[in-house]
Order: C-alpha cells, then sequence, then structure tokens
C-alpha cells in the first residue's frame, strides 16, 4: 500500500432503515475514509442513506438481497486500497479505521479485526450479550473473548487489502451466513495472516426475542456445516460442542424412557453449569438480566447444533 492508501468502508443493508445512518455517519467520523459504499436492498434503507448530504457516500442496489452479494457489489463500486467492513447495525468507534491501517502496514496481514462486543438495551438482549461473552457460549473464540494480539483464525468484520480480498475472489455468495470465516480461510490458505487485535472492538446489539435468536443460531449452525463440507481442514473443536450436545440430550431423552436417573443425568449437569454461568454474572455485574442468560445459552446451544446437524443431513454443497 502506499503511505497514504485510499480507504473505502463498504456496508450491506437490507431492512435497515432505523439504524443506517448512524452506521455511515460512524464511518464518515473516522479518520482516513474517502468513501462509503452501501449496497441497499429495500426503498427505505436506500432513503434513509441519501438523507445524509455528504458527497463520500455512495449508494449501490442489492437486488439478491443477501449479505455477501451486497459485500460484492459494494466491494466492486468502491476504489479504496484498503476495505474496511462495516454492518448496518453497528456503529465504528473513534480512531477504528486509523488504527487497523496502521496494523495493516506493521503486520503486513491481509486483514485485521478486533472483538464483537455485545450490547443490549432489554433485560433479554442483556442476557444474550453475557451469554456470547461467556465461555459456555463462545468457546475459544478470541474475537468474542479477547485475547492478545496475533494471528488467528477469524476476527470481527475486518478491515482488508483490497489486493488480497480481490485476489481470493471475494466474498462467497453461496454462503447466507459464514461467509466472514470462510473468506478468511481462504484468506490464510493462500498464506495470508489474519490479525487479531483486542483494541479494534466494535459494539453488536444481539437479537431481542428467544425466536429471533433461535433462527440466527440455527443459520449460523447449518451454514458452518455447508462450509465445514467443502473446507473440513477448517474445523474447530468448539464448532462440535453444540452438535454434541443435541445428540447427547436426545439420547438422554431415550434413555429416561427406561431410566429416569440415567436420561435426567446430562441434561442435570447442562442445567447447573448454564445456572452458574448466570449466577456468576449475576454476581459479577449486578444486572438482574443475568437470570435470562440460561435460557439465551439454551437456544444458542441447541439451535445451532440442530442447524449443523440439518446442514449435515441436507446434503447441500
Amino acid at each position: 500500500m502506499s503511505s497514504t492508501p485510499r480507504v473505502s468502508v463498504i456496508i450491506p443493508a437490507r431492512n435497515a432503515a432505523e439504524t443506517i445512518a448512524d452506521a455511515v455517519r460512524s464511518a464518515l467520523d473516522q479518520e482516513m475514509v474517502d468513501e462509503v459504499v452501501v449496497a441497499a436492498a429495500d426503498p427505505a434503507t436506500r432513503s434513509a442513506i441519501e438523507g445524509i448530504a455528504d458527497p463520500r457516500v455512495k449508494v449501490v442496489g442489492n437486488p439478491e438481497g443477501t449479505t455477501p452479494a451486497a459485500l460484492n457489489r459494494a466491494l466492486r463500486h468502491s476504489s479504496g486500497d484498503v476495505v474496511v467492513r462495516c454492518d448496518a447495525h453497528s456503529v465504528l468507534p473513534p480512531g477504528y479505521v486509523a488504527r487497523a491501517v496502521a496494523l495493516l502496514e506493521e503486520t503486513g496481514a491481509a486483514n485485521v479485526g478486533g472483538r464483537q462486543v455485545p450490547r443490549g438495551t432489554s433485560p433479554f438482549e442483556r442476557a444474550v450479550a453475557m451469554a456470547m461473552v461467556s465461555p459456555l457460549g463462545a468457546g475459544d473464540a478470541r474475537y468474542r473473548l479477547g485475547g492478545p494480539p496475533g494471528p488467528t483464525d477469524t476476527v470481527y468484520r475486518g478491515v482488508f487489502r483490497r489486493s488480497e480480498l480481490e485476489a481470493v475472489g471475494g466474498f462467497d455468495e453461496t454462503l447466507e451466513r459464514n461467509q466472514d470465516y470462510e473468506l478468511n480461510w481462504r484468506l490464510r490458505q493462500k498464506g495470508g495472516v489474519v490479525w487479531f487485535d483486542p483494541g479494534l472492538a466494535v459494539e453488536y446489539r444481539p437479537r431481542s426475542t428467544p425466536r429471533a435468536l433461535w433462527r440466527q443460531y440455527f443459520d449460523y449452525g447449518y451454514w458452518k456445516r455447508i462450509v465445514l463440507r467443502r473446507h473440513p481442514e477448517s474445523l474447530r473443536w468448539r464448532q462440535l460442542a453444540a452438535p454434541a450436545l443435541v445428540v447427547g440430550l436426545g439420547v438422554s431423552a431415550a434413555l429416561a424412557v427406561f431410566d429416569w436417573r440415567k436420561g435426567s443425568a446430562l441434561p442435570g449437569v447442562y442445567v447447573a453449569a448454564t445456572a452458574g454461568a448466570g449466577l456468576v454474572d449475576l454476581v459479577r455485574g449486578r444486572d438482574p438480566a443475568a437470570l435470562l442468560e440460561p435460557v439465551a445459552l439454551w437456544v444458542m446451544h441447541i439451535a445451532w447444533g440442530s442447524g449443523f446437524i440439518a446442514g449435515l443431513l441436507s446434503g447441500r454443497r
């Protein structure tokens, strides 16, 4: 890259009329940003963006309506040497882009990124936020738990060298979910480095109802299985925990028909562990929403595991 690289922020947006303006303004307020390209899938979102009077903002259509298609479309209409992946529901913190560009230079990485910081407003959203950063909810994922800076498997969102992003063909448009993880896998397979820095933190608002959370995590599990069918070497141990739990609970239910003591062993341990996580966060944060954290963990685990098994049975490639 040049000493003063041109920086583009790309944002996929669908049904985001209420939040897209804040996301775009947070990008425009960054140092070094030359343009913000939004791929909008619906008229209301497009109208909300067009109300921002800044020549650096460009709006393109996204007739496919999917996230990876929107990202690729925005990428094709951008010109930056550095490409910042943002979300329509995210707000980039001050200094985010400048720090990321400096890290690209210092580390030589293909992609740099950091932590997802969930912040909820309602009690259930706050419970989901606690669950997402709990070891029971995140496994060993550094982009959720934090950790020392260095190479990793994936990061939240990401700031890319354009040359590296284009060299691997951009985002896979056949994946409705897991496209970020799969892209980072391809970057690493071509010898690129995905660099984690805990100082790069972007807030995220969790789903507000158990039903919405279930749909989200079912999709995560389903598409993770599709990605693993294509790239089996990308498997991490944490990705098998939820499917194993679902299978274990199913076996426990069958055992309970003949011996309720044996059938209740695994569910009892699981409920105790998730309840313990909620109590720890209740004591630590003094937030009554922690009492709902076990429910959030149950939904996340069982939905993700069920989706993974559904993806396995689908045979979809």
